[in-house]
């Protein structure tokens, strides 16, 4: 068991909570009391870590993560990133310079108002430096007391073997769900089990199209999930796997998200749910279901 994230269950992914019209990611309104409350829902229902980053609203998710932690003794583990940088124009580049992750590092922390961040990932590969700077970068924060841990996150399997090279690799997080299933394939999930890390599924439930009730036409005009590929080019196969997973959701008398996750989970991995309420934070953090051979939704 890994003594951060301890045994494979749910976390709460906060991208969502932190939705602005500024950028960088909008999913629609966000209320700032029912995000806070969000994040003491899912901790108080056993979230595995809370998952963020300054890139969430450049900050605003980060900010309401920290207002929670201040009402409350003790807390999940605390996951964030750095290296999503945001220029002056509001556009943003990767940047994994030691000045550049120290400096994010710094300021999440204070944003968090905390002594020490559990975990910091690298947010997403920065071609313009080599892996082992960086990494080395965290390594001296965790040396500091500044950060407990350091991860990965959208990092291919050299990326991680070149970081693991230089110090420990605690999680390692990329998109994993029943209608994105590139880790079983592209040897990142592999790497997971042969180094014993543990493996954060992001979008577990497809932005919400693994959901009930999910309705692409009510979302607001301008929601981000308008663009994504199970809203274009891939129609068929979400309705299809839907479909199976309503089935299976019958038969054990619970919902499609339970179903979808319980899936994640039983192939060992934690997925990171986006809730937006603490009904669903709560409905997230339910244990896992006993899924038998027939209830696994097929590959195609």
């Amino acid at each position: 068991m890994n003594p951060v994230i301890g045994p494979v269950r749910c976390g709460l992914g906060t991208a969502p909570l932190g939705s602005s019209l500024e950028g960088p990611l909008w999913w629609g309104p966000q209320d700032h009391v029912v995000a806070v409350d969000t994040v003491l829902a899912a901790i108080d229902a056993g979230a595995a870590f809370i998952d963020t980053a300054p890139f969430y609203g450049w900050g605003r998710a980060e900010r309401i993560v920290g207002e929670a932690l201040r009402q409350i003794p003790s807390h999940a583990p605390i996951l964030t990133k750095c290296g999503t940088i945001r220029r002056d124009d509001g556009t943003f580049v990767e940047d994994t310079s030691p000045a550049a992750v120290r400096a994010d590092v710094l300021a999440s922390r204070e944003r968090l108002g905390v002594a020490r961040i559990d975990v910091v990932q690298i947010h997403d590969p920065d071609p313009q430096t080599p892996i082992e700077r960086a990494w080395e970068a965290l390594m001296d924060l965790v040396e500091e007391g500044v950060v407990g841990a350091a991860g990965l996150s959208n990092h291919d399997a050299g990326l991680m073997d070149r970081a693991i090279a230089v110090g420990p690799v605690t999680v390692v997080q990329h998109q994993y769900s029943l209608l994105h299933r590139d880790p079983e394939t592209d040897g990142t999930a592999a790497w997971c089990v042969q180094h014993d890390v543990p493996f954060l599924a992001w979008s577990p439930l497809a932005s919400g199209f693994l959901t009930d009730g999910f309705d692409l036409g009510a979302l607001h005009p301008t929601d981000l999930r308008r663009n994504l590929r199970w809203a274009t080019t891939a129609a068929e196969r979400p309705r299809r796997v839907r479909a199976l997973l309503a089935d299976v959701a019958e038969r054990q008398d619970t919902t499609t998200s339970h179903v979808a996750l319980s899936w994640l989970i039983a192939r060992g991995a934690h997925p990171i749910v986006g809730a937006r309420t603490p009904d669903e934070a709560r409905q997230a953090m339910r244990p896992a279901l006993d899924l038998t051979a027939e209830d696994f939704v097929p590959t195609t």
